[in-house]
């Protein structure tokens, strides 16, 4: 995406893993380079407009400190957890947040499933009763490759597998996020990539299934990156694009509980897609700008 980005030129790609090998990206930018593995200082000598961060969580901090110290104006965009609960850092996800964004040089990538579940409670934050409940699924890209049970197609043939069933970090950044207590219980399932939230919601006021899904219609009405549908969203369809999308609006008789379905794709507008919007944001560019719509 940043290689075929039409006002980004690819600076370098650092990786300790695949140092030296060549880059498997088309773009004029990015024809015969190789994965360098550079240290915090290097990569701030470097000179680059924007970093991209993508590491595991903890790691940042080394690479924002030289940064710091050398050119402190380069746009970073960490797509890890450790700057999210920072209050001097802007939290990027736009769609809910580019209101407040006042042209902050640090920009924190939300988490995947934290971006699910806020878009999905968003538009009725206000009207709930009670903590939403998100019940989550996901791909098993999304456990990382650090090798785990929760990463291996092996131990995940014809099984599902819970984890983190309290206090998992994106319960936390959607709760704080949000402004609201949030219940989360994730899962990893046997796909590679795509995730869905099952939102619980009780309502204050009485409300049709009709109802809500107009409401969230307004709410997202301007939103490119998020698509309110009629009928209950699919993982299989979400894989490989670039937008949120929220449906299967269902209520109680009495109308005080609400039941909605977001689904995204993990490496899409759960991290990659989301980290381009960021950096045009913080570039003064359009929002979609080298993000396909399709």
């Amino acid at each position: 995406m940043l290689a075929g980005h039409p006002d980004f030129s690819l600076a370098f790609v650092s990786s300790r893993e695949l140092e030296g090998q060549p880059l498997e990206v088309v773009g004029a930018d990015a024809a015969g380079m190789r994965y360098r593995a550079l240290d915090p200082v290097a990569a701030a000598a470097t000179g680059a407009d924007a970093l991209v961060l993508a590491m595991p969580n903890d790691k940042a901090a080394p690479f924002v400190a030289a940064i710091d110290a050398v050119r402190p104006e380069t746009l970073i965009v960490d797509l890890s957890a450790d700057y999210r609960f920072h209050d001097d850092w802007y939290y990027g996800l736009p769609e809910l947040t580019r209101g407040n964004y006042n042209g902050e040089r640090r920009i924190s990538n939300p988490g995947c499933y934290a971006t699910a579940m806020q878009l999905a409670i968003a538009p009725v934050r206000h009207l709930m009763s009670a903590p939403p409940q998100c019940f989550g699924v996901s791909g098993y890209s999304g456990a990382g490759t650090s090798p785990s049970p929760r990463n291996d197609p092996e131990a995940l043939r014809d099984n599902f597998m819970p984890y983190a069933s309290i206090d998992h970090v994106h319960e936390r950044e959607v709760a704080r996020h949000l402004g609201l207590p949030v219940e989360f219980l994730p899962h990893v399932a046997p796909h590679f990539r795509g995730l869905s939230i099952t939102a619980n919601l009780h309502l204050r006021e009485s409300m049709s299934s009709a109802e809500l899904r107009d409401l969230y219609r307004w709410f997202y009405d301007s939103e490119a990156r998020v698509l309110v549908v009629d009928d209950t969203p699919w993982v299989s369809r979400i894989a490989g694009r670039h937008h949120a999308e929220i449906g299967g609006f269902t209520v109680s008789a009495d109308g005080r509980r609400a039941v909605v379905i977001a689904t995204l794709d993990n490496l899409l507008k759960g991290a990659a897609t989301q980290a381009v919007q960021n950096l045009n944001l913080g570039l003064g560019l359009d929002l979609h700008l080298g993000i396909p719509l399709a």
